[in-house]
């Protein structure tokens, strides 16, 4: 743990400044006096009600006039242009604090001074003092020195399209899950956010990690609702697949139609051997159902926890026809729930559209150890970029670069440097965020650095 030491004064800041401070959306204030290097002060926000959320420490100073690009200045940080402009036309120059925010363990309430307007921008002495460490920063070490280099050099911001992407959903984000996960994702690959991402889909795993045991019981009705679950979670969609519904669709247990059709039958039991009654009961109700062009032209899915019978295993591969065990369908969808978007819907379809038919386990099996060993590649040159930009010294690199040092690091898997540059790309798409990208004028001079890592459950 940090050194513990006491604050006794704080800057008096607007409460937006201090709330973009907080989030990590800007690392500069704008004091009305000049601010010594090294000063540390909690951020006090000029409210009648004073609740002090964090602290900072001032790491740089620069006094700006009217030369300097308020454009640039502006997209850098949350003020606009005419709000810059005013404060110059005011005082003739601008002090610009570069801060290192650090959040405190819990909120400290504290009496109001009541000329508080007057002490905007300007240093306010509190009642008590307050003990503080450094153990909570708002960005680490890497993500601040990063901000603050492209603050002092006025570099214009690689993503202002994704920023305001940001900006339009920030509201949203306070009531919407799906809006927060969203706005915690664009902050992490922006840089304004250092911190993990956290696991939003714990609550699904409760009922995910029930599919093997509840396929293995005796209760079908909870099985075939979980299933349909199960195949919402990993992106299908259909009227069949109502999880809360007592019986599928015209009698099928489920039924996707998007991206393509499913068509599906569960069959949950203890000890029993699965008969030829459930893919005949397949066949008929589909056909039925469905039609014969639409129920040929669907992939065929029984999930079933028993050993099939003969007949019931000639009938199954004859019609092409997937039989996948409780554990394996619990085992894809638990992928997909750890790392969102892994599990490609439509390779699962060559999979599941390939020989052999019948008992598809192995097929399956592994078509989930490749995902699951793509997944070890990419966090693997995650870490390659982390640890060689951190040993070089230096704050991005080139695919050739990281490509050389890629095979001395113990990878996986032999790569070749095009295919080390697609997988770079996908990992610094602004719907993955693992990585940053400096785009160069083509493919080899692009350059890359680290955002977050990539976890291996």
């Amino acid at each position: 743990m940090n050194q513990q030491f006491s604050i006794p004064t704080g800057l008096c800041l607007p409460i937006p400044d201090i709330e973009a401070l907080i989030q990590g959306r800007t690392i500069a204030a704008l004091p009305r006096i000049f601010i010594r290097p090294g000063q540390r002060f909690a951020l006090y926000p000029a409210d009648s009600s004073v609740s002090i959320k964090a602290w900072a420490k001032c790491e740089l100073c620069q006094i700006l006039d009217e030369t300097k690009p308020l454009d640039i200045l502006s997209k850098l940080t949350i003020w606009t242009p005419n709000i810059l402009k005013e404060i110059l036309q005011k005082q003739q120059y601008l002090f610009l604090a570069y801060l290192r925010v650090h959040q405190l363990p819990q909120l400290q309430e504290i009496s109001v001074n009541p000329n508080i307007q007057e002490k905007l921008g300007k240093f306010v002495s509190l009642p008590n003092s307050l003990t503080v460490s450094e153990d909570k920063p708002i960005l680490n070490d890497r993500t601040f020195a990063q901000r603050k280099h492209q603050l002092e050099k006025l570099e214009p911001p690689l993503n202002p399209e994704l920023e305001e992407l940001q900006s339009a959903i920030a509201s949203l984000a306070i009531s919407q899950p799906a809006a927060k996960q969203l706005d915690d994702d664009i902050k992490i690959f922006l840089g304004w956010s250092s911190n993990q991402p956290t696991n939003t889909l714990d609550l699904d795993l409760a009922w995910i990690q029930k599919i093997a045991k509840i396929g293995n019981s005796s209760d079908g009705h909870t099985f075939e609702k979980l299933v349909r679950r199960g195949l919402l979670k990993l992106g299908f969609t259909g009227s069949g697949l109502n999880p809360d519904a007592t019986g599928g669709a015209g009698g099928m247990d489920f039924y996707t139609e998007q991206p393509y059709p499913i068509v599906g039958e569960c069959k949950a039991t203890k000890t029993e051997k699965v008969t030829d009654g459930t893919p005949a009961q397949l066949l008929k109700i589909g056909m039925n159902h469905l039609g014969k062009f639409q129920y040929d032209n669907s992939i065929k899915l029984i999930i079933a926890a028993g050993e099939l019978n003969f007949y019931a295993l000639r009938t199954a591969t004859e019609n092409q026809m997937n039989v996948i065990s409780p554990e394996t369908l619990q085992k894809l969808i638990e992928l997909q729930t750890h790392y969102k978007n892994s599990i490609n819907l439509l390779e699962l379809k060559e999979c599941l559209q390939q020989a052999p038919f019948g008992l598809a386990e192995d097929k399956l099996n592994t078509y989930i150890n490749k995902v699951e060993q793509s997944i070890r590649l990419r966090s693997h040159i995650i870490q390659l970029v982390k640890n060689y930009l951190k040993n070089s010294g230096i704050e991005s690199a080139g695919v050739e670069s990281l490509h050389g040092a890629y095979f001395g690091s113990n990878p996986p898997q032999p790569i070749k440097t095009p295919e080390m540059h697609e997988i770079l790309i996908e990992l610094s798409s602004p719907l993955t965020g693992y990585l940053g990208r400096i785009k160069g004028s083509d493919w080899n001079s692009d350059r890359f650095y680290f955002l977050r890592d990539l976890p291996i459950n």
